[in-house]
């Protein structure tokens, strides 16, 4: 998203908002009158049509459309709405911006981190994860590296939440404490309680094999002979079982240890399918979280695809 803004640390969190900024003092002159900064204050509250604004102020109506006129010019003030009014259409205004400037053309510097700018989805998405101060708060489970659990696998797709720890940093902080976990460690210390973040599928992570029953799209575990077999992803809402290497899930449910939490599934069929969620999430998020509801349990089935034909998935496809 391109733009300038105002970047405030206070230490504790990262604040921050758009800017409109001038490259000469005559655009600057245009808001700083008496009337039209008092209507920029206005349109920054509520959108309001010219008469409004006239009634409110005292003035004559043509003396705000001229004013408006102005501000629209020099880029501070946009249309909203239209909406017929006693057989005339009434243009509802807003202010375009929160803060106005004029600018030097030197004095920029290098920072090592900035947020996401614009990221508004990805971030809501992650709402329940970023405390007050703008702290992650949760833990990213990756399955033991260490043959475990009923399937007496290696997890070999945990160094995915690498990848996936560097796109949260872009728009909250680091916690003090390890963030992320091995699955026997939670089990262990008894951390379920908690917003978790779960990497890799039911045959590798023991939190994901829990969550499973609770999951929009499930992990088929079938006990067999030699203990459990997996069985692909099956969908009670269109009946299809995937079952490539490459399908994994993205979910997103509210955490059955504690309502007051959120759980993030990012899981495959095996370790390629959970790097095309990671991949998904990560790279095409506005896409994957289209229409993403908080109130709602969240889940899409993606497919890893390899585009470029060097045997490595690169980008991916919903395909449910």
């Amino acid at each position: 998203m391109a733009g300038t803004f105002i970047l405030r640390d206070d230490g504790e969190r990262l604040r921050l908002k758009e800017i409109k900024i001038f490259d000469n003092p005559h655009g600057l002159k245009l808001i700083l009158d008496d009337l039209s900064w008092k209507i920029l204050c206005m349109l920054y509250e509520k959108e309001l049509y010219p008469l409004e604004i006239a009634k409110t102020l005292g003035v004559h109506e043509q003396k705000v459309y001229y004013h408006i006129k102005k501000l629209v010019k020099a880029g501070v003030v946009t249309v909203v709405r239209r909406e017929e009014r006693k057989g005339a259409i009434a243009k509802y205004y807003r202010t375009a911006f929160p803060a106005f400037g004029l600018e030097l053309p030197y004095g920029y510097r290098s920072v090592d981190r900035f947020p996401l700018l614009g990221y508004d989805l990805v971030k809501s998405f992650f709402a329940e994860f970023i405390d007050e101060n703008g702290c992650f708060s949760g833990k990213i489970v990756v399955g033991s590296p260490l043959p475990h659990g009923p399937f007496r696998t290696s997890a070999r797709d945990g160094h995915y939440a690498s990848h996936l720890t560097f796109f949260i940093g872009q728009f909250c902080r680091m916690p003090r404490e390890f963030a992320i976990k091995l699955d026997v460690d939670v089990k262990a210390e008894k951390e379920e309680k908690n917003n978790l973040v779960l990497v890799g599928g039911p045959g590798t992570n023991l939190l994901t094999q829990e969550i499973n029953n609770y999951l929009p799209v499930r992990f088929n575990i079938m006990p067999s002979d030699q203990g459990f077999l997996l069985g692909g992803l099956a969908s009670p809402k269109t009946g299809q079982v995937y079952t490539a290497d490459t399908v994994g899930i993205i979910a997103k449910v509210v955490n059955p240890w504690d309502s007051g939490k959120r759980i993030i599934v990012l899981a495959g069929n095996k370790a390629v399918g959970t790097k095309a969620c990671v991949l998904a999430l990560t790279g095409f998020w506005e896409k994957i979280l289209e229409g993403y509801d908080c109130r709602e349990s969240f889940v899409r089935v993606v497919q890893g695809l390899d585009l470029n034909g060097d045997g490595k998935v690169d980008s991916v496809e919903i395909i449910e």
